[in-house]
Protein backbone atom coordinates (compact mmCIF):
# COMPACT_ATOMS: atom_id res chain seq x y z
CA UNK A 1 0.00 0.00 0.00
CA UNK A 2 1.18 3.18 -0.56
CA UNK A 3 2.46 5.87 1.84
CA UNK A 4 0.78 9.17 2.59
CA UNK A 5 3.75 11.06 2.49
CA UNK A 6 2.49 14.62 3.94
CA UNK A 7 1.59 12.64 7.00
CA UNK A 8 5.08 11.25 7.31
CA UNK A 9 4.28 7.42 7.51
CA UNK A 10 6.77 4.94 7.46
CA UNK A 11 5.63 1.25 7.58
CA UNK A 12 6.81 -1.45 10.52
CA UNK A 13 6.35 -4.55 9.81
CA UNK A 14 8.87 -6.60 11.91
CA UNK A 15 6.64 -9.00 14.32
CA UNK A 16 9.31 -9.28 17.29
CA UNK A 17 10.11 -5.40 17.00
CA UNK A 18 6.22 -4.84 16.92
CA UNK A 19 5.95 -7.32 20.22
CA UNK A 20 8.67 -5.27 22.34
CA UNK A 21 6.99 -2.35 21.46
CA UNK A 22 3.42 -3.39 22.77
CA UNK A 23 5.24 -5.10 25.90
CA UNK A 24 6.50 -1.93 27.37
CA UNK A 25 3.70 -0.36 28.09
CA UNK A 26 3.02 -3.59 30.44
CA UNK A 27 -0.31 -4.11 29.15
CA UNK A 28 -3.00 -6.74 30.78
CA UNK A 29 -6.46 -7.64 29.14
CA UNK A 30 -8.61 -5.24 31.85
CA UNK A 31 -6.60 -2.43 30.10
CA UNK A 32 -8.27 0.38 27.83
CA UNK A 33 -4.96 1.40 25.30
CA UNK A 34 -5.23 3.95 22.82
CA UNK A 35 -2.97 3.68 19.37
CA UNK A 36 -2.13 6.98 17.44
CA UNK A 37 -2.06 6.44 13.83
CA UNK A 38 -2.47 2.66 13.34
CA UNK A 39 -1.66 2.77 9.80
CA UNK A 40 -2.03 -0.40 8.51
CA UNK A 41 -2.82 -2.36 11.87
CA UNK A 42 0.47 -3.96 11.94
CA UNK A 43 0.83 -2.96 15.73
CA UNK A 44 -2.77 -2.86 16.65
CA UNK A 45 -2.55 -6.91 16.15
CA UNK A 46 0.09 -6.58 18.62
CA UNK A 47 -1.82 -4.57 21.44
CA UNK A 48 -5.03 -6.44 20.36
CA UNK A 49 -3.11 -9.83 21.53
CA UNK A 50 -2.31 -8.16 24.85
CA UNK A 51 -5.72 -5.74 25.73
CA UNK A 52 -9.17 -6.17 24.99
CA UNK A 53 -9.93 -2.56 23.73
CA UNK A 54 -8.27 -0.25 22.04
CA UNK A 55 -9.01 3.27 20.54
CA UNK A 56 -7.13 3.80 17.48
CA UNK A 57 -7.29 7.28 16.25
CA UNK A 58 -6.54 7.59 12.54
CA UNK A 59 -6.14 10.95 10.71
CA UNK A 60 -6.20 8.88 7.38
CA UNK A 61 -9.72 8.42 6.52
CA UNK A 62 -9.14 5.64 4.10
CA UNK A 63 -6.87 3.69 6.44
CA UNK A 64 -9.38 4.02 9.35
CA UNK A 65 -12.41 2.78 7.24
CA UNK A 66 -10.33 -0.50 6.36
CA UNK A 67 -8.57 -1.08 9.74
CA UNK A 68 -11.81 -2.02 11.56
CA UNK A 69 -12.52 -5.13 8.81
CA UNK A 70 -9.23 -7.03 9.88
CA UNK A 71 -9.84 -7.77 13.41
CA UNK A 72 -13.46 -9.25 13.32
CA UNK A 73 -14.55 -9.90 16.76
CA UNK A 74 -11.96 -7.52 18.61
CA UNK A 75 -13.08 -4.87 20.69
CA UNK A 76 -10.99 -2.50 18.47
CA UNK A 77 -12.58 1.33 17.95
CA UNK A 78 -11.76 3.11 15.23
CA UNK A 79 -11.78 6.92 15.03
CA UNK A 80 -11.05 8.74 12.21
CA UNK A 81 -9.88 12.49 13.35
CA UNK A 82 -6.59 14.10 14.61
CA UNK A 83 -5.17 13.38 17.47
CA UNK A 84 -3.75 16.91 18.56
CA UNK A 85 -8.15 17.90 18.42
CA UNK A 86 -9.34 14.24 19.74
CA UNK A 87 -11.33 14.35 23.08
CA UNK A 88 -8.85 12.43 25.38
CA UNK A 89 -11.96 12.97 28.40
CA UNK A 90 -13.40 9.97 26.35
CA UNK A 91 -11.34 7.40 28.01
CA UNK A 92 -11.53 5.80 31.22
CA UNK A 93 -8.82 7.12 33.79
CA UNK A 94 -5.34 5.04 33.60
CA UNK A 95 -5.77 4.32 29.87
CA UNK A 96 -2.74 3.26 28.33
CA UNK A 97 -1.17 4.83 24.66
CA UNK A 98 1.08 2.51 22.24
CA UNK A 99 1.79 4.21 19.10
CA UNK A 100 4.19 4.66 16.45
CA UNK A 101 4.71 8.19 16.01
CA UNK A 102 4.41 10.61 12.94
CA UNK A 103 7.83 12.29 13.24
CA UNK A 104 6.71 15.28 12.25
CA UNK A 105 4.18 15.94 15.10
CA UNK A 106 5.88 14.20 18.12
CA UNK A 107 6.30 17.16 20.64
CA UNK A 108 3.38 18.07 19.96
CA UNK A 109 1.66 14.49 20.66
CA UNK A 110 3.79 14.09 24.06
CA UNK A 111 2.72 17.83 25.24
CA UNK A 112 -1.29 16.71 24.59
CA UNK A 113 -0.77 13.30 26.40
CA UNK A 114 1.35 15.13 29.54
CA UNK A 115 -0.75 18.37 29.91
CA UNK A 116 -3.94 16.10 29.71
CA UNK A 117 -6.56 16.28 32.84
CA UNK A 118 -6.90 12.78 31.55
CA UNK A 119 -3.37 11.67 31.39
CA UNK A 120 -2.35 8.04 30.53
CA UNK A 121 -0.56 5.77 32.95
CA UNK A 122 1.71 5.17 30.30
CA UNK A 123 2.84 6.17 26.86
CA UNK A 124 4.79 4.11 24.83
CA UNK A 125 5.61 5.66 21.64
CA UNK A 126 8.63 4.73 18.79
CA UNK A 127 9.70 8.16 17.66
CA UNK A 128 12.73 9.67 16.26
CA UNK A 129 15.93 8.27 17.89
CA UNK A 130 17.13 12.00 18.67
CA UNK A 131 13.72 13.35 19.68
CA UNK A 132 13.67 10.04 22.46
CA UNK A 133 16.96 10.71 23.70
CA UNK A 134 16.07 14.76 24.05
CA UNK A 135 13.31 13.48 25.40
CA UNK A 136 14.70 11.14 28.08
CA UNK A 137 17.99 13.70 28.54
CA UNK A 138 19.53 14.25 31.80
CA UNK A 139 20.65 17.55 33.31
CA UNK A 140 23.54 19.05 30.98
CA UNK A 141 21.72 17.66 28.29
CA UNK A 142 18.38 19.25 28.95
CA UNK A 143 15.34 20.83 26.37
CA UNK A 144 12.51 22.34 27.02
CA UNK A 145 10.76 19.18 25.24
CA UNK A 146 13.03 17.04 27.92
CA UNK A 147 11.54 19.28 31.04
CA UNK A 148 8.12 19.83 29.38
CA UNK A 149 7.65 16.01 29.26
CA UNK A 150 9.48 14.97 32.88
CA UNK A 151 7.65 17.58 34.52
CA UNK A 152 4.42 14.92 34.06
CA UNK A 153 6.03 11.87 33.78
CA UNK A 154 9.78 9.62 34.21
CA UNK A 155 11.15 9.10 30.79
CA UNK A 156 12.91 6.11 29.77
CA UNK A 157 14.26 4.37 26.26
CA UNK A 158 13.50 1.74 25.01
CA UNK A 159 14.13 -0.34 21.73
CA UNK A 160 16.41 1.35 18.96
CA UNK A 161 14.69 0.43 15.47
CA UNK A 162 16.90 1.09 12.68
CA UNK A 163 15.68 2.41 9.68
CA UNK A 164 15.87 -0.42 7.51
CA UNK A 165 13.04 -1.95 9.20
CA UNK A 166 10.62 0.86 7.53
CA UNK A 167 8.71 0.64 4.80
CA UNK A 168 9.72 3.04 2.70
CA UNK A 169 12.89 3.82 5.06
CA UNK A 170 12.66 6.96 6.88
CA UNK A 171 15.77 8.79 7.21
CA UNK A 172 17.15 8.58 10.80
CA UNK A 173 16.60 5.56 12.87
CA UNK A 174 13.89 5.34 15.71
CA UNK A 175 13.48 4.62 19.29
CA UNK A 176 11.02 4.09 21.67
CA UNK A 177 10.39 6.22 24.31
CA UNK A 178 8.25 5.02 27.84
CA UNK A 179 6.54 8.07 29.87
CA UNK A 180 4.80 6.59 32.78
CA UNK A 181 2.97 9.42 34.43
CA UNK A 182 3.94 10.55 38.11
CA UNK A 183 1.87 9.83 40.72
CA UNK A 184 2.27 12.72 42.26
CA UNK A 185 2.82 16.08 39.81
CA UNK A 186 6.39 16.94 40.71
CA UNK A 187 4.86 21.16 40.79
CA UNK A 188 1.24 21.69 41.93
CA UNK A 189 -1.46 22.70 39.24
CA UNK A 190 -1.37 26.91 40.03
CA UNK A 191 2.71 26.59 39.88
CA UNK A 192 2.98 25.55 36.45
CA UNK A 193 2.25 28.84 34.66
CA UNK A 194 5.43 29.98 36.92
CA UNK A 195 7.31 27.21 36.30
CA UNK A 196 6.56 27.02 32.79
CA UNK A 197 7.48 31.15 32.37
CA UNK A 198 11.08 30.55 34.18
CA UNK A 199 12.00 28.02 31.93
CA UNK A 200 10.68 29.37 29.07
CA UNK A 201 12.65 31.92 29.65
CA UNK A 202 15.94 29.70 30.32
CA UNK A 203 15.98 28.16 26.58
CA UNK A 204 14.92 31.45 25.17
CA UNK A 205 18.79 32.02 24.11
CA UNK A 206 20.11 28.20 25.17
CA UNK A 207 23.58 29.27 23.62
CA UNK A 208 23.90 31.52 26.23
CA UNK A 209 24.71 31.28 30.15
CA UNK A 210 22.12 31.74 32.14
CA UNK A 211 22.26 35.62 33.81
CA UNK A 212 21.89 36.49 29.99
CA UNK A 213 19.16 33.97 28.87
CA UNK A 214 16.75 34.92 32.48
CA UNK A 215 17.40 38.41 32.27
CA UNK A 216 16.27 38.59 28.39
CA UNK A 217 13.33 36.32 29.37
CA UNK A 218 11.81 37.48 32.25
CA UNK A 219 12.48 41.22 31.21
CA UNK A 220 15.20 42.06 33.95
CA UNK A 221 18.42 43.23 34.22
CA UNK A 222 21.57 40.97 34.70
CA UNK A 223 22.48 41.74 38.25
CA UNK A 224 18.85 40.72 38.82
CA UNK A 225 18.92 37.74 37.01
CA UNK A 226 22.51 37.13 38.58
CA UNK A 227 20.69 37.71 42.20
CA UNK A 228 17.94 35.51 41.75
CA UNK A 229 19.49 32.30 40.37
CA UNK A 230 22.13 32.70 43.39
CA UNK A 231 19.34 32.49 45.83
CA UNK A 232 18.07 29.74 43.91
CA UNK A 233 21.23 27.82 44.47
CA UNK A 234 22.20 27.95 40.71
CA UNK A 235 25.55 29.14 39.28
CA UNK A 236 24.75 32.32 36.85
CA UNK A 237 27.37 30.71 34.44
CA UNK A 238 25.22 27.53 33.95
CA UNK A 239 23.23 27.19 30.76
CA UNK A 240 19.63 25.76 30.94
CA UNK A 241 20.66 22.34 29.04
CA UNK A 242 22.24 22.22 32.95
CA UNK A 243 19.59 22.66 34.78
CA UNK A 244 17.64 19.84 36.99
CA UNK A 245 13.82 19.61 37.54
CA UNK A 246 14.38 20.68 41.25
CA UNK A 247 16.46 23.52 39.65
CA UNK A 248 13.95 25.01 37.94
CA UNK A 249 11.20 24.43 40.43
CA UNK A 250 13.52 26.34 43.03
CA UNK A 251 13.92 29.10 40.74
CA UNK A 252 10.32 29.83 39.43
CA UNK A 253 9.57 29.63 43.38
CA UNK A 254 12.07 32.31 43.87
CA UNK A 255 10.80 34.14 40.45
CA UNK A 256 7.18 34.87 41.33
Amino acid sequence: MPTNKSLGQHWLHDRDILAEIADAAELTLTDTVLEIGPGLGTLTSEILRQANNVVAVEFDSELARKLPGQFPGKNLTVVNHDILTYDLDTLPAGYKVVANVPYYITSKIVQKLMTAKNKPSIAVMLVQKEVAERIAAKPGDMSILAVSAQIYATAELGIKVPAKYFTPPPKVDSQVIILKTRDEPFVAAEDERALFRVVKAGFSAKRKKLRSSISAGLAISKPAAEELLRHANIDPEQRAEDLSLEDWRRLARDAV
